[in-house]
């Protein structure tokens, strides 16, 4: 049993009483919701026009209802059902449950004063007028606790209905959906579009703890495959972003325009098969590049450094290293033998054997095949 129809069955008025105060509904509405008007900021402009003509009738039948408890009859229709949806309503008008419970606190003064001015002269006994008070101020908290629920459970509505979208958003860029698709899916999830996107994969586990610390605008989603997660996050600052994710195991990719979010996205990818090392992916770019296709990197090994192939493999490896010293510090022998701790002559002899491996060592093509070759090491 609630307490407003405990209360009013400790407290019957009589039909000359409820009579009297029913008489009085309409201009106690009006007084009512003008309190409200006066009192209450938030309400200011809303209850003008159509909708104040709404609020008073609204308030006209959740009075009828009390005044039906009042008079002994707990078996009508539930006011707490239209306080339930009226909570639900604030929010849809981006109304606050503070503002609504001022609304509440204010109206149930007024409508108590006029109540009691009115149920006094009619016969209400002096020592009744307590309980009148009791019922008055129960059935308004259990209004206020119906609209609280109301505004909370459409609060939360709101909140999922939210995630999804903005989860389906994720989804849409990481996809590489169509500008218009993705636009769409923006404006469906409320959010409003960057200069650019920035991934970061990690573990799902780190994705969330990890995406508090950034922008509030940063997307999130921790449920791809191999439990990892990824972070969008707009135009980041490179260097600070690095710097706030030092404690994740994270890869983070390009800066990219927001609709190709998914370019940045693959190289992330990419750069974690990769190495489970890397971190920066702009570190990494020349190995990023030879591993974008492994099986033509593979063939392109085979094919230029297939004269290695003919040498015991420990000599294979020594003269590999020495070509790829002598190509990156441009065939200066110094440098290529301070790079591979050996002698400058042990340099020359080894180049002696690879210039007779590859008699046309010199020429462009075969340099640039060669040095792709050898640019990430075999294994």
């Amino acid at each position: 049993m609630s307490h407003a129809i405990q209360r009013a069955t400790e407290l019957a008025l009589n039909e000359t009483t409820v009579t009297a105060l029913r008489a009085t509904l309409k201009t106690t509405a009006d007084e009512v919701v003008q309190a409200i008007i006066d009192e209450v900021p938030p309400y200011a402009n809303a209850l003008s026009g159509s909708m104040g003509g709404t609020i008073r009738r609204a308030v006209r039948t959740a009075l009828g209802h009390y005044l039906d408890l009042a008079s002994g009859n707990t078996t009508g229709g539930d006011a707490g059902d239209a306080a339930y949806e009226l909570g639900r309503g604030e929010v849809r008008d981006g109304r606050s449950m503070d503002a609504l419970l001022s609304a509440y606190r204010f109206g149930a003064r007024v409508a108590w004063r006029c109540l009691a001015a009115g149920a006094v002269p009619a016969g209400l006994p002096a020592a009744e007028v307590a309980k009148f008070a009791e019922l008055t101020f129960a059935y308004i908290d259990e209004l206020s606790a119906a609209s609280a629920a109301g505004h909370a459970d459409e609060l939360a509505a709101r909140g999922r209905a939210h995630e999804r979208h903005l989860e389906q958003l994720v989804r849409d860029l990481l996809a590489g959906a169509s500008p218009d698709a993705l636009l769409a899916s923006a404006q469906r999830a409320g959010w409003q579009p960057p200069v650019s996107l920035t991934a970061v994969l990690l573990p799902a586990a780190q994705a969330r703890p990890a995406y508090r610390t950034l922008d509030p605008s940063t997307l999130v989603l921790d449920d791809l495959p191999d439990a990892f997660g990824v972070l969008l996050v707009p135009d980041a600052d490179r260097s600070h972003l690095l710097r706030q994710l030092t404690d994740r195991t994270a890869v983070v990719g390009p800066a990219r325009p927001w609709t190709r979010a998914s370019d940045s996205y693959a190289r992330a990818v990419r750069a974690r098969s990769l190495s489970s090392d890397i971190r920066d992916t702009e570190d990494h770019l020349p190995e990023l590049v030879l591993s974008a296709d492994m099986d033509a990197f593979a063939d392109l090994r085979a094919r230029a450094l297939a004269p290695l192939r003919t040498l015991p493999a420990a000599t294979a490896r020594r003269l590999e290293e020495t070509l790829r010293a002598w190509l990156l510090h441009q065939g200066r022998r110094e440098e290529v033998a301070a790079a591979l701790f050996v002698h400058p002559q042990t340099v020359r002899y080894r180049m002696s054997q690879l210039r007779e491996l590859f008699p046309d060592l010199g020429l462009p093509h075969r340099v640039l095949e060669l040095t792709l070759a050898v640019g990430l090491r075999a294994g």
